[in-house]
């Protein structure tokens, strides 16, 4: 029986399975430990099930010399430096595929969402802005014919053009369209890069400037792939229709964020997989993976 560290609650019955076979610790509280405590937490755990707001690092590993075996709660693991777990053969495992459908639907109700401006018509009514029907109040941009541009056409971006056909729209994805071809085409850009060195602020000011006038920006990737300034500063200047982000960069943001006060902006608090199905099913991969690491097995879904 090994020791393993959880790093955050998981109301889901997998850990159970987990508890049966292992000596889990458990961090309690509902925001992640700080990175000096995750190292005492850690220091003598065998297994480790993190969470994206974990950094697994040099100087994490460092005080867990017993460790042998990681598992992320996510299908992005953008917060574990893999180069030194490889070098210290410590399997890594994530949850892929899981949470393709309910990040797509997340993805498309944010497009509609801005599209249709959503969130200012119903901050007009709670404001008692509404006087009545009008002819050109809150006009949006009618999806069926628009293009939208798909940036990472892996699982959900291609579940993402899928939903996208249904409504009637054109889809181009950056495979094969040259970036700068796909943002001067569409009426839509919707992300789903994974957060590498190359695709940090892949979306900035020179990026954003080829994008067609008025066009709407949707981010469920990662909240790095954009440059927060560069996108503030294009919603303030009218060039963007409007952005609508389920991450950011960092998370949370900040109250006093400059990014927030930019005019045609929704944020959600990263809420792409937040479906019971999707979390519990994600909860059932991470146990998995780390009960083969600790085995000495393969791990079922390796990052």
């Amino acid at each position: 029986m090994a020791r393993v560290l959880v790093t955050r609650r998981l109301p889901f019955p997998a850990l159970d399975r987990l508890a049966a076979a292992h000596d889990v610790t458990l961090w309690e509280d509902d925001l992640p430990p700080a990175p000096e405590r995750l190292r005492e937490l850690v220091a003598d755990a065998e297994g480790l099930l993190c969470l994206l707001t974990d950094r697994i690092d040099a100087t994490l590993l460092d005080a867990a010399p017993k460790l042998r075996a990681i598992a992320v709660y996510a299908v992005g693991t953008d917060n574990v430096d893999h180069a030194v777990t490889r070098a210290r053969g410590i399997p890594v495992g994530n949850t892929p595929g899981v949470l393709t459908d309910a990040t797509a639907d997340l993805a498309f109700a944010l497009i509609l969402a801005a599209a249709r401006r959503l969130p200012e018509g119903e901050r007009a009514v709670r404001a008692g802005e509404w006087r009545t029907w009008e002819p050109a109040g809150w006009l949006g941009l009618e999806l069926s014919g628009a293009t939208l541009g798909i940036v990472g056409a892996g699982r959900i971006g291609q579940a993402v053009a899928r939903r996208a056909e249904g409504f009637g729209m054109t889809v181009i994805t950056s495979r094969p369209t040259p970036l700068e071809e796909l943002l001067e085409s569409s009426d839509v850009v919707s992300l789903h890069v994974p957060l590498t060195d190359a695709t940090r602020h892949l979306i900035n000011a020179d990026t954003l400037a080829r994008m067609k006038p008025g066009a709407i920006l949707v981010n469920t990737a990662r909240g790095g792939v954009v440059d927060q300034v560069a996108l503030a500063q294009a919603l303030r200047e009218g060039r963007l229709g409007a952005a609508a982000l389920d991450v950011t960069d960092p998370e949370p943001l900040p109250p006093d964020d400059p990014l927030l006060d930019a005019p045609n902006l929704l944020v959600l608090p990263h809420v792409g997989s937040a479906t019971h199905a999707t979390r519990a099913r994600m909860a059932d991969m991470a146990v998995d993976n780390l009960l083969a690491g600790l085995a000495g097995e393969p791990m079922p879904h390796p990052a």
